[in-house]
């Protein structure tokens, strides 16, 4: 292990650091997407607050809570659809 790291220049610690990040970010996302459905709160988007003048931090925190969103509909299709689940409302 010792050789392959000295080999890549220890990129595959990098790689595992930031697919460990990116779970997490989508982790986080998905969390928010539950807290959105279940309470009706959800993170204020006002320009002040978040973005200032740049309509692109905007966008990208817009993607970003879909990305929640969308994680939160695949896995309640998945627990759905299962044996393991079942629906009690």
């Amino acid at each position: 292990m010792v050789l392959l790291n000295l080999l890549t220049f220890g990129l595959w610690s990098k790689l595992g650091r930031l697919t460990h990040y990116a779970f997490d970010a989508v982790l986080f996302s998905a969390f928010l997407a539950g807290m959105k459905r279940s309470t009706g709160l959800t993170v204020s988007l006002k320009r002040d607050k978040v973005a200032g003048e740049n309509p692109e931090v905007s966008r990208w925190v817009d993607k970003y809570l879909g990305v929640g969103e969308w994680v939160m509909d695949q896995s309640v299709a998945i627990a759905g659809s299962s044996g393991w689940f079942e629906r009690t409302r």
